[in-house]
């Protein structure tokens, strides 16, 4: 099976678009002289047939003058799509010769020095790789790549005579977050520093990272990079109680013989370590009934109350939650141009990160019951239940990082 090939000549496809241009505007300005006389036949006398002969001339010239519309409209898009194929040629030989002429002009420098002279910088692939520098002449330096986790982000590269500087990589987020890379230097003529990353964001109530600062306007013209933004902290962690049994219970209280009534329970303890449960109330002493003296028989008299019980211990407050990270310091904008150039703003100081939340406090120990009461008499009441311990305090959220300094004018 053989393969075809196509040849095209750019320069005979252009003539060719610009002839068929030509032929379609006198086509189109001889249908128009021909539109007055041809799509309004008037009859030539007052008769029906002289009638009907001018309305049948007058439909066929209006039909000519559709079926004309419709192929000018052909031939327009026809020469519009040579025209532009013509030109789609000529783009890409030239794009070819001047790829071919970049290569061969570019080979020795990058032989000697490892950088082009003409062309920009690569950006950064892998994490926190820095971007490669432009061209000695001409090109902006590549972007530095993002960081892994806690890692600091790519450096941007530096550009030659002419070109701006690459902006810096955003630093990788961590307990304590990575930073941001540096902005690369704009040209030793011409061109604006790169922009600094941001930091990246703390975890776990960690310290956001520091962002990266502009690149230097080093040349006569141009101006700083901004710095780049501090990454927020991290979030403080909720608060754990520690595992415990509930605070000790109240003693039971006594009999009421020879007392004359039962006694209270006593009271249960409060709980004393971060979400520990209060204890339970005591249980109250039971009523006593009197024996009856001879000679009447043996039996109770008059019985006698059982003690209440006793009161309950408070459950313990939840353990607090932990402190925010702080937020990453601002990246410091670059200097301006020598001659000409504004320097790059300061990057904002990282927010704080938002305190942890509070445990849950314990609960409230149980009332102890009331003792029973001799015979027909009366029962303790039972004792009051502990009340819950409060939830434990949210934490403080983190500091805000500082702004980075501005950078000078030129």
């Amino acid at each position: 099976m053989q393969m075809s090939f196509l040849v095209a000549t750019p320069e005979m496809l252009a003539a060719a678009s610009a002839e068929l241009a030509g032929i379609g505007s006198v086509v189109s300005a001889a249908n128009q002289a021909a539109a007055a006389s041809t799509t309004r036949v008037l009859a030539a006398g007052a008769d029906e047939v002289s009638a009907a002969l001018a309305a049948m001339f007058t439909a066929h010239g209006q039909a000519y003058q559709a079926l004309s519309t419709q192929a000018e409209a052909f031939h327009d898009q026809f020469v519009r799509t040579l025209s532009t194929n013509a030109t789609a040629y000529v783009s890409a030989e030239s794009a070819n010769v001047s790829q071919v002429l970049l290569t061969a002009l570019n080979a020795p420098s990058e032989l000697l020095t490892g950088r082009a002279l003409i062309g920009n910088g690569k950006s950064g692939t892998s994490p926190g790789q820095p971007g490669g520098n432009g061209g000695w002449l001409w090109g902006d330096g590549g972007d530095g790549a993002p960081g892994a986790a806690g890692q600091a982000g790519g450096r941007g590269g530096d550009a030659g005579l002419f070109g701006n500087g690459g902006n810096g990589g955003t630093g990788g987020t961590g307990f304590f977050g990575g930073s941001g890379g540096a902005g690369g230097a704009g040209g030793l003529i011409a061109g604006n520093g790169g922009h600094g990353g941001a930091g990246g964001a703390g975890i776990n109530g960690g310290t956001g990272g520091q962002g990266g600062n502009g690149g230097a306007a080093v040349g006569l013209f141009g101006n700083g990079g901004d710095g780049g933004i501090g990454g927020i902290g991290g979030a403080g962690a909720s608060g754990v109680n520690p595992p415990s049994s509930p605070a000790a219970s109240g003693a039971a209280g006594g009999q009421s013989q020879p007392i004359p009534f039962g006694t209270s329970g006593g009271t249960g303890s409060d709980g004393s370590t971060y979400g520990q449960a209060g204890g339970a109330g005591g249980r109250g002493g039971d009523g006593y009934g009197q024996p009856r003296p001879d000679p009447l028989p043996n039996g109770p008299i008059d019985g006698l109350p059982g003690g209440d019980g006793g009161a309950a211990g408070d459950g313990a407050v939840g353990a607090p939650g932990a402190v925010g990270g702080t937020g990453g310091i601002g990246g410091a904008g670059g200097h301006g141009g020598l001659l000409v150039g504004n320097g790059g703003f300061g990057g904002r100081g990282g927010a704080g990160g938002i305190g942890g939340t509070g445990a849950i406090g314990g609960d409230g120990g149980h009332g102890g019951n009331g003792g029973a009461g001799a015979q027909f008499d009366t029962a303790g009441a039972n004792g009051a239940g502990g009340a819950a311990g409060d939830g434990g305090q949210g934490g403080v959220g983190g500091n805000g990082g500082d702004g980075g300094g501005g950078g000078a004018g030129g």
